[in-house]
């Protein structure tokens, strides 16, 4: 998703990349979403969606996962940086359209410096 002018963007796969995230990351809280975000050297920005069990069945998590990314999709690609960013569903992200949960990561990665402003 290299766009002239935007940066790269790829996916976190490893469990050791979340774990890592999770453990040295700054977390941003929301009732619908948690962020995770810490600086990378990988010379683009990474990104990971996840559910827990919590949220609810295979169906329920993986429809919170889609809302998580439809929302990142609004997102203007336009970051300031290199970051890993991990994005978790709360239980109140299953009862919430993307267009709900747009406003609220945009605000989040603006505060966080991912995005420019």
């Amino acid at each position: 998703m290299n766009v002239e002018g935007q940066n790269q963007l790829e996916k976190l796969k490893k469990n050791t990349d979340f774990r890592r995230v999770y453990k040295y990351g700054k977390s941003y809280t929301d009732p619908a979403l948690v962020v995770y975000v810490i600086k990378n050297r990988a010379g683009f920005c990474r990104i990971g969606f996840t559910a827990s069990k919590k949220i609810g069945n295979a169906v329920q998590r993986n429809r919170a996962r889609r809302v998580l990314k439809a929302a990142f999709d609004m997102v203007q690609k336009d970051f300031s940086d290199n970051f890993d960013i991990i994005i978790v569903a709360r239980t109140k992200t299953i009862y919430k359209k993307s267009t709900e949960i747009y406003p609220v990561l945009n605000s989040i990665l603006e505060k966080s410096g991912v995005i420019k402003n």
